[in-house]
């Protein structure tokens, strides 16, 4: 059994995910010399599942040479990736506030998939599932899609928008898992990790934090 997992994330959502789930974990997140951004490239005409799927496989791949490199304790490492898909159109984080607005428009008064891939190594072995939820979205003036951008909230976030923020009053429907949406689904991510052998923390608090290392 594994007292602590690796999280591969920048997600201040997946962290606190993960201590509602009580598992401890360290972050273990790209060098400055890695290109991380560039694993989030689509392919020409690829699929939102296949999409969100593979990236959250390179990033893994990627993890896993970084562990390697760094010469770290041997543990669980888990990542993640969310995308909103409009159809076959897949919605990722907005460059600028243009985009955003684009983005934003085109999900007012309609509704979109949300897709979350997880993956979790350990050693050679490796298990993997993926979340899909309905989301439906109140129509939306002009005037409310400039607020939003305006906080800055949609920057940073598949598809604009982050469902624990402002947004949430703008959403009619869900079907699926609302922490999916969030960006780690907990049921499927807590199969993978018992598959891991990962312990939880039985208790109400959250899971005392490890010292990340550099």
């Amino acid at each position: 059994m594994s007292d602590f997992i690796y999280l591969a994330s920048q997600s201040p959502r997946r962290r606190q995910l993960l201590h509602q789930l009580g598992v401890r974990h360290e972050l273990l997140l790209p060098d400055e010399q890695e290109d991380a951004e560039s694993l989030e490239a689509t392919l020409p005409g690829e699929l939102p599942a296949d999409y969100v799927q593979r990236v959250t496989a390179l990033k893994l791949k990627a993890a896993r040479a970084r562990l390697k490199r760094r010469g770290l304790p041997n543990a669980p490492i888990l990542c993640a990736d969310t995308t909103v898909a409009l159809g076959r159109r897949i919605l990722g984080k907005p460059a600028d506030a243009d985009q955003a607005r684009a983005m934003l428009s085109s999900l007012s008064g309609h509704s979109h998939r949300v897709l979350t891939a997880v993956a979790v190594g350990n050693g050679r072995r490796s298990w993997a599932a993926i979340s899909l939820s309905q989301v439906r979205f109140a129509p939306l003036s002009p005037a409310t899609i400039d607020a939003y951008i305006a906080s800055e909230e949609p920057f940073g976030k598949a598809g604009a928008y982050a469902i624990q923020s402002q947004a949430a009053g703008w959403i009619a429907h869900i079907a699926g898992s609302y922490s999916g949406i969030m960006g780690l689904p907990l049921f499927e991510t807590a199969q993978l990790l018992r598959q891991a052998r990962v312990s939880f923390l039985h208790c109400g608090a959250p899971p005392p934090e490890l010292t990340a290392h550099a």
